[in-house]
């Protein structure tokens, strides 16, 4: 069986690209490090990409020098969980609650992490999680 190295990107949906990429880069502060008429992508952490699409722009295949990428979207409300340290968390809830993005909800897991819940512009639920979440993290 050939391996899997983990999860490269995950894409969201918007249909206003202003007010997403505001929330993206102003709150949780992330950098664009590619960004077209069709998206925005920004880099999380060492490796992982979060691309946010303006909603319908990709539903064709794309066809460009080195290959073709079919189409795709999303429609509701996406989850996206973000891996945090356990450190970082009441850093995470006074950043967000000082810039009025209300936290939905809290879980402490079996394993020992603890996870907030809140939401995009586009009422996507955003998660931070600390380790203990799952078995592999």
């Amino acid at each position: 069986m050939p391996t899997l190295n983990g999860i490269l990107e995950t894409a969201l949906y918007t249909d206003d690209m202003e007010r997403a990429r505001a929330f993206y880069e102003g709150t949780l502060e992330l950098k664009p490090i590619y960004e077209d008429k069709r998206l925005c992508a920004y880099g999380v952490g060492s490796r992982d990409v979060l691309l946010i699409f303006r909603r319908g722009s990709a539903t064709q295949t794309v066809t460009m020098p080195g290959g073709t990428i079919p189409g795709h979207d999303g429609a509701g409300p996406l989850h996206v969980a973000f891996a945090i340290g356990k450190d970082e968390l009441q850093r995470w809830e006074q950043h967000l609650n000082a810039r009025g993005v209300a936290i939905e909800g809290t879980t402490d897991w079996s394993r020992g992490g603890r996870s907030i819940y809140f939401r995009d512009p586009d009422g996507h639920l955003l998660e931070l999680a600390t380790p203990g979440l799952w078995a592999v993290y």
